[in-house]
């Protein structure tokens, strides 16, 4: 029996089909078995990104007693990739082969670095934390260069398989299929973290490298599960002989609409301000508004539940024809109510208005999400998808890499000139420094609003049609 039937019988037809999540996001040449099946890569993605920047952030640091700085530094190393999203997505628009696939070499390709990466982080950390187990530059240059290889693979993987996902869905079904994207990146970091907590609950060294060399081999499962069968074999669209543009020659064309530039603006503007308190907002709850550890945690999952709710939302939405670029200020609008919600908890001393504010939140990030990588998927010709989400994946992560890193600094100065009195006897109080990033989040949702404007439509192409109001967004 071969892996269609078995996912044949897994995944119901018929009238129970209709019954399934998303079932209406496939179309002929795209069925559900094949669309769930095509979407695991994004479940290996999220138990990546919860490996790198949850727990090893903070095994290294407390249990291997590695300074702060060094770890931080190793967690932001995946970032120096993130630039390169443009070049992968161009590179696998005009990829050159004898077999015919496009975006299907650099999936691969991809996982082989992410595997590659987590084959060797165990024993760069045994380095890293054991001086006598080799000289002491060797421990941190190994350690990089695992960290850097998994932040190279799951950047890779990510744009050529939401490339190829974008080849296969049709203009109705693309929205859909997104927010199916969506949900299972979140599902994959949902239940890794659950998984990846309970495997670690009793915690020792050996049962750290089974996590991440479990980790590891998933990764080429599921995206060897995710590939088989999906990409085309089309000899005559790799052709070697075939002329392929320069990247700086297709680079200047794309980003030479002034909708282009202002769309990927505001991704990275609204991006940053959505990101930006990531770290920040389980701190604010416990030390501003006394919540217990277990309260906090919780504030997750009411993300979680906020995100959930606006991929479903945005589905439906977008398949009924509504402008992505609206249902994206839709989402930055909702962020405004949702970090001065977060504000005004703490004079309020309401710890219920700050979970509402962390709900809205995800609600508002799961809009500016998918409304923003829709638009993106629809620039660019038919040639040149890859290169138009690697544009967006490569503005996304670095803005919010960037973003998150300036929140936790800014947070930190602001509380010291607070607490030094530099600022005032008003304003010598905790809460000041979370305040400044909060507000901060606020005027770059704003200014996201006002890059977003003219580019909002009717029926037609992104930055032609009607105007751009804020009175057009719920109170």
């Amino acid at each position: 029996m071969n892996l269609t039937a078995i996912t044949d019988r897994i995944f119901p037809s018929g009238a129970l089909l209709a019954l399934v999540p998303f079932a209406d996001a496939v179309s002929g040449d795209l069925p559900l078995p094949r669309l769930a099946r095509l979407s695991l890569f994004q479940i290996s993605v999220g138990m990546a990104l919860v490996l790198l920047n949850g727990t090893l952030n903070r095994v290294m640091v407390l249990e291997m007693g590695q300074s702060a700085w060094l770890v931080s530094l190793m967690v932001s190393l995946p970032l120096l990739f993130a630039p390169l999203r443009a070049l992968v997505g161009f590179r696998s628009d005009h990829h050159k082969s004898l077999l015919g696939w496009r975006r299907v070499p650099y999936i691969w390709g991809g996982s082989m670095l992410q595997f590659g990466g987590l084959a060797i982080m165990p024993f760069a950390l045994i380095v890293l934390s054991d001086s006598s187990a080799g000289p002491q530059w060797l421990g941190p240059l190994a350690a990089a260069l695992a960290f850097l290889l998994v932040g190279a693979g799951l950047h890779t993987t990510q744009t050529a398989g939401l490339a190829l996902a974008t080849d296969l869905a049709t203009d109705n079904t693309r929205p859909k299929v997104v927010a199916l994207l969506y949900v299972m990146l979140l599902l994959g970091t949902i239940v890794s973290a659950l998984l990846f907590s309970v495997l670690l609950d009793d915690f020792s060294n050996l049962k750290l490298i089974k996590v991440i060399q479990g980790t590891a081999v998933a990764t080429i499962v599921l995206n060897a599960i995710a590939l088989w069968r999906q990409e085309s074999l089309i000899p005559s669209r790799t052709d070697p002989e075939r002329p392929r543009p320069s990247f700086s020659a297709s680079w200047g064309a794309f980003t030479a609409s002034s909708s282009t530039r202002r769309l990927l603006l505001a991704i990275g503007l609204g991006t940053a301000a959505f990101s930006m308190q990531d770290i920040l907002l389980e701190p604010y709850g416990g030390q501003i508004l006394g919540m217990s550890v277990s309260a906090t945690t919780g504030l997750s999952a009411i993300w979680g539940v906020g995100m959930l709710i606006a991929f479903a939302l945005s589905a439906k939405k977008l398949s009924s024809g509504s402008d992505p670029v609206r249902l994206s200020g839709y989402g930055a609008a909702l962020g405004l109510f949702a970090f001065a919600a977060v504000i005004l908890s703490a004079p309020l001393g309401s710890p219920l208005l700050f979970k509402i504010g962390a709900g809205f939140i995800g609600l508002g990030g799961g809009f500016f999400a998918v409304g923003t990588l829709t638009a993106a998927m629809a620039l660019g010709s038919e040639d040149e998808k890859g290169l138009a989400l690697g544009a967006w994946g490569a503005v996304q992560a670095t803005a919010a890499g960037l973003a998150i890193a300036a929140g936790g600094g800014m947070r930190d100065y602001v509380t010291y000139l607070a607490e030094s009195g530099a600022l005032g006897t008003a304003l010598m109080d905790p809460v000041t420094g979370y305040s400044a990033v909060y507000h901060l989040e606020i005027l770059l949702l704003f200014a996201a609003l006002i890059a977003l404007g003219p580019l909002v439509r009717g029926p037609g192409q992104v930055g032609q049609g009607s105007a751009f109001a804020l009175h057009e967004f719920p109170n």
